[in-house]
């Protein structure tokens, strides 16, 4: 008697080629979606920067003078100084405030539920909603909402955002305020991660409050924050709905960041070159401040 063996057929190439495809199918709308209105306009931009770009009348090849006039337009080395700031500022503001929501509102009550998900609606708000909603708030008068409080106290009332020296710290709030439930999901997450017996047997040996947050709830959530940090830095960089809805980078240039900068280069000064140079500086940072949170990040988890 002889043996026969048999060999995987066609069919069976067939069936693994049908798994393989059918991802990239259900995927295929969106990616189309994302080439044509992100990656080809990204691209775009790259290439308008290194041109003096006259509509009608042909685009002129620059070279980098795009990109070393806007490094040295001191408009924009001011942008850079209120960028930082104010993304340092919402960054850390956002996740204090949002790692202390979520401790205060970890757990699984009903009330803790209906509480997390009113928290959460300036998340899902539209940022223009936000803004004048808060540019109420800050109504120069006695009779705006803060004003008015303050008036209890024989205080104000404070021109928020008419003042420059007052401005910027008036958007961070508003930035926070935003930001931290965000955060707080992120944390919770990573709170429920969290071994209770831990927390139990923390408490019969006497361990202070702040020992436990200390060694036990911060280790666990070690993870969770370095995703919010990673969120953060990007965030913070490409910061624009916020002041522009709020206060349109004034007043005098005051909260003017690098992306309303270079909006206003674009499309008030019609100087399209700038505004693409100035853009993929800001992709350039962008990038590699990602690359290095996230290197620190692994590097911090294998310590």
């Amino acid at each position: 008697m002889t043996a026969t063996v048999t060999t995987p057929g066609p069919r069976r190439a067939r069936i693994i080629s049908k798994k393989a495809v059918l991802p990239w199918l259900f995927l295929a709308p969106a990616l189309l979606l994302a080439l044509v209105f992100k990656f080809l306009p990204m691209g775009k931009g790259v290439w308008l920067s290194f041109f003096d770009v006259r509509p009608f009348l042909g685009d002129k090849w620059v070279g980098l003078d795009n990109y070393t006039r806007v490094l040295t337009d001191h408009r924009f080395q001011d942008a850079i100084g209120h960028t930082l700031l104010l993304g340092v500022g919402m960054s850390l503001g956002g996740i204090v405030v949002g790692s202390a929501l979520a401790l205060l509102l970890e757990g699984q009550a009903r009330s803790l539920k209906i509480i997390r998900t009113a928290v959460f609606l300036p998340v899902v708000t539209a940022t223009a909603v936000v803004g004048e909603m808060w540019r109420l708030m800050y109504y120069p008068t006695s009779d705006g909402l803060i004003n008015s409080g303050l008036g209890l106290f024989g205080l104000g009332p404070v021109p928020y955002l008419d003042n420059p020296d007052t401005a910027l710290w008036a958007t961070m709030a508003m930035g926070i305020w935003m930001l931290a439930p965000y955060n707080m999901v992120i944390i919770l997450a990573g709170l429920a991660g969290v071994d209770r017996s831990l927390y139990e047997a923390a408490a019969m040996d006497g361990v202070s409050l702040w020992q436990r947050l200390r060694h036990i709830t911060l280790p666990a959530i070690r993870p969770a924050l370095g995703i919010v940090l990673t969120l953060a830095a990007i965030r913070g960089l490409r910061v624009f709905t916020e002041v522009y809805v709020l206060t349109g980078g004034g007043p005098a240039g005051s909260t003017d960041v690098w992306m309303t900068r270079a909006y206003t280069l674009g499309f008030t000064r019609n100087d399209i070159g700038g505004a693409s140079a100035a853009s993929v500086v800001l992709l350039c940072v962008t990038l590699l401040l990602t690359v290095t949170v996230n290197y620190l990040r692994k590097r911090g988890d294998v310590k």
